[in-house]
């Protein structure tokens, strides 16, 4: 099966890194035109660079934004138009994982968790949105965590802001899908990117990156920790006309780790 992209335009925000920048590198592949967004210039620039080296002819634009502000979404979605052309496709991923035991998570760090993972996604569908349903075509992918179908104990705010970024999902397909609109989400395992590179870093038993990978992957049922281009691949497919028959779902990519199905 070949899935193509040809003549779309994407969105991906915390796409100079990780798992952005592997749904990046997939996107440009299957022949889409991709605006990745990020707070940092010189870490857009360096992806950019890498990804265009890869693909010959791609078109890339990078999109310097602190998408946990209103002004930073709309800026970002304003400068993706003006250069590259109508968002098709919004791939809704920045992020990082902020948990701690509930009486240790104050006012502040609720409303940052809330203001990047959840009102990123809210504010920035919003601005691509009409556009979408006037083509008739469009698709948004929220990448969360598995976190958000089965909240662990000690995983506030983190799990929360995710479980509200799931009933955002289902609330969007329900009303995109007479449109053409089909919007999914993809809940993350344990995978390669750059927050496991960071754990690793902090990691002070010295073990090799290998090693550590390794031992993350004795708790999950596959026996090993995902690949980026794994989470990357499904989210091409969610993004293409072969996935035209798929919204409003929540997919686990961890595998097999979660409780919950």
């Amino acid at each position: 099966m070949q899935v193509r992209l040809d003549g779309r335009t994407a969105l991906i925000t915390g796409g100079s890194k990780g798992l952005g920048r592997a749904i990046a590198e997939h996107f440009v592949e299957a022949g889409a035109a991709v605006a990745i967004v990020a707070r940092n210039q010189s870490a857009l620039d360096a992806a950019k660079a890498g990804i265009a080296g890869r693909f010959q002819g791609a078109r890339i634009a990078t999109v310097a934004a602190d998408v946990s502000t209103a002004e930073g979404c709309e800026g970002a979605a304003r400068q993706a138009v003006a250069e590259l052309g109508p968002v098709d496709i919004l791939v809704n991923n920045a992020g990082t994982s902020q948990r701690a035991p509930f009486l240790q998570v104050d006012d502040a760090l609720w409303q940052a968790d809330l203001d990047l993972k959840l009102f990123a996604a809210i504010r920035l569908t919003r601005a691509v949105w009409p556009g979408m349903a006037e083509r008739r075509w469009g698709r948004v992918i929220n990448v969360l965590n598995t976190g958000a179908k089965a909240p662990p104990a000690g995983g506030a705010p983190t799990a929360v802001s995710r479980a509200a970024g799931m009933a955002l999902t289902k609330v969007l397909a329900g009303e995109g899908a007479p449109h053409g609109i089909l919007v999914n989400a993809m809940l993350v395992g344990i995978i390669e990117s750059d927050q496991w590179v960071q754990r690793h870093a902090k990691d002070p038993r010295g073990l090799s990156w290998e090693e550590w990978k390794a031992e993350q992957g004795r708790g999950v049922p596959l026996g090993r920790i995902g690949r980026a281009e794994e989470f990357a691949a499904l989210a091409t497919l969610l993004a293409s006309d072969k996935g035209g028959y798929i919204t409003g779902t929540a997919i686990n990519v961890d595998g097999g780790r979660s409780p919950v199905v």
